[in-house]
């Protein structure tokens, strides 16, 4: 089946990073899947959060947030600020790119300082979470880099790269990296966050008021796998990392 765009049904969306686009960011990367385009910047605090202090918790930590600029989407979006609070789907999304990334952080090798990563949605084309923990990621590999550079740690507190990846039921047929046309139509929907060595992380997934068998949730994580696989081959690209490497960074 060739889908809406031409594509095939594994085959990812064009994928792009720009890093430097923030520059008062320790680290900071513009990333696209196809149409969807998030701002990912990483910014150091030297201090913990006060119930670290209270729990004499060691190390540091790594927290995340994620919003949707007004014009990202066909209609304008009001802005938080504007409502009095953060809306239920942008604290789901935050959370999961904040577990998504101290999976693969050492956060006692961070020092008693915080990794904040924000995540802002430029352009909605399907995909926003997906991509906020891709490139979230890559932009806190930047962050920590400085870091070292700096002298204020001696190596890089990061075991390896995660990315994630959506995948689902159209038309009856398992699709890779669903589009904003292909996400309103799915009957299933999944989102596969996976590390750089093959491990899962997190698999959010559901029918939508229909069911999936076990060999079509066999089929999702495969593809998912594979679609996580060729990000990180991105990731790598855009760090300039040596792709023969055994954990690569």
């Amino acid at each position: 089946m060739k889908r809406l765009d031409g594509r095939d049904a594994d085959q990812l969306r064009a994928i792009s990073f720009t890093p430097g686009i923030a520059p008062y960011a320790a680290g900071s990367v513009l990333v696209a899947f196809g149409d969807t385009r998030v701002i990912c910047s990483a910014t150091v605090e030297e201090s913990v959060p006060r119930w670290m202090k209270e729990q004499n918790v060691k190390g540091g930590w790594l927290t995340a947030e994620y919003s949707m600029l007004p014009y990202s989407t066909l209609e304008r979006k009001a802005r938080d600020s504007s409502r009095g609070k953060v809306d239920g789907r942008s604290i789901e999304i935050q959370r999961l790119i904040g577990r998504s990334l101290r999976a693969v952080v050492d956060l006692e090798g961070l020092g008693a300082r915080t990794l904040w990563v924000d995540c802002d949605v430029l352009q909605a084309d399907g995909g926003t979470r997906t991509a906020a923990v891709t490139g979230g990621c890559v932009a806190a590999v930047l962050a920590t880099r400085k870091l070292v550079a700096d002298g204020k740690l001696k190596k890089l507190p990061i075991r390896q790269l995660v990315s994630a990846v959506s995948v689902g039921v159209y038309r009856d047929e398992v699709v890779l990296d669903l589009n904003y046309r292909e996400d309103k139509e799915v009957t299933v929907d999944f989102n596969v966050v996976m590390t750089e060595g093959g491990q899962y992380v997190e698999v959010q997934g559901s029918g939508e008021e229909a069911v999936f068998s076990p060999e079509q949730l066999a089929q999702m994580l495969e593809m998912g796998r594979k679609g996580a696989a060729a990000l990180v081959k991105a990731q790598q690209r855009a760090l300039g990392i040596d792709m023969g490497a055994e954990g690569s960074i």
